[in-house]
């Protein structure tokens, strides 16, 4: 999966320096080298910021994301392992993303009212589309609900920061009563239990079923933003439609696979 760009391009001389600092600050901890690593991977750390700052209300400040995602950075820099064979950038993009995603849950800028129709939202995608076996079209979810297509277009508007997830979102419990979070689906970890990988295989295979089940439209939009790693503009114009329909495209592929993924823990819950 393509987390992000190639924002830099390395000379010979600058993999260079970069290995030499990389190797001077596991070696000696110094700080130096450790301000010019994080000076060299910001522009990551802004990318990223700059991502999730698609569909975020004005208030929002994209230098409080870029502070949150820094502080994510250092933390992947301190623990990052030479010897891993992940690339650091890899590494990274997963605990600057999660940084920036706490801090943005930790603030509880959503309304109570908008995070209810969000959910309710969720419920009605998932509930139409297993009686219709296939997505619900926007004319289908505006009836269920009792509402024109015009407020259900404001609905899913005013939902897209709540498709924000922590990564430390649990899924499930795994072996010995362990819960599952978002993050363990991304990345593989050291000193893994069968049953636990086992379990993450699952949810995984359950997700690209999720995504396979969207319309041509809204896989494009996914494939586009979270594989190849582009911005809501670039997207559009591929698509050849505005940022704003992409925005919304966005919003509602996420609403319709949270909807399926908690249809999902429901069924896991009950069989268990």
């Amino acid at each position: 999966m393509k987390a992000k760009k190639n924002f830099q391009k390395r000379s010979a001389e600058m993999e260079k320096e970069l290995e030499l600092c990389w190797r001077v600050f596991k070696e000696t901890n110094d700080v130096q080298a450790k301000d010019r690593l994080i000076l060299f991977y910001l522009p990551l750390v802004k990318y990223i910021a700059g991502r999730l700052a698609i569909g975020m209300p004005s208030h929002i400040d994209s230098d409080d994301l870029i502070s949150s995602g820094v502080i994510g950075l250092i933390k992947a820099i301190e623990r990052y392992d030479l010897n891993c064979g992940t690339q650091f950038e890899t590494y990274a993009t997963t605990r600057i993303k999660g940084s920036i995603l706490d801090e943005l849950r930790s603030l509880d800028w959503v309304p109570r009212s908008v995070r209810g129709r969000a959910k309710m939202l969720q419920n009605v995608y998932a509930t139409l589309e297993e009686q219709l076996g296939r997505p619900a079209t926007d004319e289908e979810i505006a009836k269920h609900l009792n509402i024109t297509e015009e407020e259900l277009t404001q609905w899913i508007s005013y939902a897209t920061p709540t498709t924000l997830v922590s990564l430390n979102t649990i899924l499930n419990s795994g072996d010995d009563d362990k819960p599952l979070h978002v993050i363990d689906t991304l990345e593989d970890t050291k000193h893994k239990s069968p049953l636990s990988a086992t379990e993450q295989k699952e949810l995984q295979g359950f997700l690209a079923d999720c995504i396979n089940d969207l319309t041509p439209q809204e896989k494009m939009v996914i494939i586009l933003y979270y594989y190849e790693g582009l911005m809501l503009k670039e997207i559009g114009q591929i698509l050849g439609v505005s940022e704003s329909r992409v925005s919304q495209v966005h919003t509602k592929s996420m609403i319709r696979l949270k909807g399926k993924l908690q249809q999902r823990m429901k069924d896991y819950i009950e069989v268990s």
